[in-house]
């Protein structure tokens, strides 16, 4: 895995085997393309961050700051590496399981990603659906800012609440919806 454009552009970095499935480069490269320079001079988020793939490569592509949220210690330890690696600043680690930590969170953001488990069966946890459900991604977004989730694309696209649907694209088991927030 590497990032793939930017000042770090094709810098490998590590993937924590607490991480099962990763978002892939083609999913990456994809999803930048579609926010362009909106990357530029970002806050972002990186929810269950992992190896911090879509946060490093907001960072290497202009984003001002980046914070990393995971629970597993395997991640909050590699992502440091991959930022030192990088030579890339504004990165944050934060070990929290994520609804603990954007309920105590005050920051908003332009960019929030969030690469979680994927709901695949009924009776599977839908991290995606209970964030938006519990209102937690709301509050953190500034005005006209994106939050874009990475789902099965058996799925549907969780109902955004006062969030707006912008975008939905599917790349083989992969969608990634985009919510955006009024502004």
């Amino acid at each position: 895995m590497r990032i793939i454009a930017g000042r770090a552009g094709r810098v490998a970095i590590k993937v924590p085997s607490a991480v099962a499935r990763p978002t892939t480069d083609f999913v990456r490269q994809a999803l930048f393309s579609i926010l362009g320079e909106t990357v530029h001079d970002a806050l972002v988020l990186d929810l269950f961050a992992g190896s911090g793939a879509l946060g490093l490569e907001a960072l290497s592509r202009g984003a001002a700051s980046c914070t990393f949220v995971d629970e597993h210690r395997q991640a909050c330890a590699i992502i440091p590496e991959n930022l030192k690696k990088a030579r890339l600043d504004g990165g944050r680690v934060v070990k929290s399981d994520v609804p603990t930590f954007l309920k105590r969170d005050t920051a908003t953001y332009h960019l929030i990603f969030a690469d979680p488990p994927y709901w695949k069966h009924a009776g599977d946890k839908d991290h995606i659906g209970q964030l938006l459900a519990q209102n937690l991604i709301a509050p953190r977004l500034a005005p006209g800012g994106l939050f874009l989730a990475e789902v099965s694309a058996n799925q549907p696209s969780p109902d955004g609440g006062s969030l707006t649907v912008a975008d939905r694209r599917e790349y083989g088991s992969s969608a990634v919806v985009i919510y955006q927030a009024e502004g």
